[in-house]
């Protein structure tokens, strides 16, 4: 599909309580879906809140057989859904991840690959490591999915690249101290995530479609800021800050092509290069 359309879901969910959230998301599915969208994006985590502690043995699923998904893989017979879930793999490992469902089912998933455990953030303490940034063949192309701390990690998004995708999706729950009744005109996070975008969509020639949640947890507050990046650097949408909000875009896979033929810097990246620096750092790191 060289164009089609893809809408964000900026939402709050409801910590722990998977079938409300799934009612939520029914909701803005349905709402996309009359939109003519042929994509709809939540946020990390977005069935069952961020701040889930030790409550992720009893949240975790097998997204390919749990029952508990059956109402979304039904509304994916209209619409893909790419959402936030707690996954149970075949060795009972529990992973934070994003699900992509699409034609009445799980067609793969990402486990993330960095759990983060500094400053406000304890994932490693209840998730296991995602040991994979693949890229998947889909009715849109090409895709890679990463989830809020992996897009904080440079190799990441440019494995995926170099693998072949065209569109990067991030969902994200980043969070900030900033309050509702702040004077700030300037939202901080927003303004360095998305310097962050704007930068990788020129480097690697590609659009970044991201999704941040809203709504408070725990006493931390999630800023939304949603946005899609064109290949060029250039955000084409922009959710609103701190309110559940629905944005959506055309992607257009002519503007990718345009992109890496005006500015052949991602054309040009070297694999082989890349490889034998690599190897030749781990072959000094071995020796520590």
């Amino acid at each position: 599909m060289n164009k089609f359309k893809v809408s964000l879901a900026q939402i709050s969910p409801v910590l722990g309580d998977i079938d409300r959230n799934i009612k939520k998301h029914i909701q803005y599915i349905d709402k996309a879906v009359k939109k003519k969208a042929d994509m709809v994006i939540f946020p990390e985590l977005s069935l069952t809140g961020y701040t889930v502690k030790d409550l992720n043995m009893e949240l975790a699923l097998n997204p390919y057989t749990s029952q508990v998904l059956k109402p979304l893989r039904e509304k994916s017979k209209k619409i893909t859904i790419v959402c936030g879930g707690i996954e149970e793999d075949d060795n009972y490992g529990i992973f934070n991840s994003a699900f992509y469902i699409e034609d009445g089912a799980v067609k793969f998933t990402h486990k993330k690959v960095y759990p983060p455990d500094y400053g406000m953030f304890e994932e490693i303490r209840y998730f296991s490591r995602g040991k994979q940034a693949d890229i998947h063949d889909t009715k849109f192309g090409k895709l890679g999915i990463l989830v809020c701390e992996d897009l904080w990690h440079i190799s990441l998004p440019l494995l995926q690249a170099l693998k072949g995708a065209k569109v990067i999706i991030g969902i994200a729950c980043s969070p900030t101290r900033l309050a509702l009744n702040s004077k700030s005109k300037i939202l901080k996070n927003y303004t360095i995530n998305s310097e962050q975008h704007r930068a990788y969509c020129r480097l690697l020639s590609l659009y970044m479609v991201f999704c941040n949640r809203v709504g408070y947890e725990d006493g931390v507050n999630f800023w939304g800021g949603s946005e899609i990046v064109d290949p060029f650097g250039v955000v084409d949408k922009c959710a609103r800050f701190f309110d559940e909000d629905m944005i959506i875009s055309d992607i257009n896979m002519n503007s990718v092509k345009r992109a890496r033929q005006l500015a052949r810097h991602f054309l040009d990246e070297d694999v082989n290069f890349l490889k034998n620096e690599v190897k030749l750092l781990n072959d000094e790191l071995e020796k520590l």
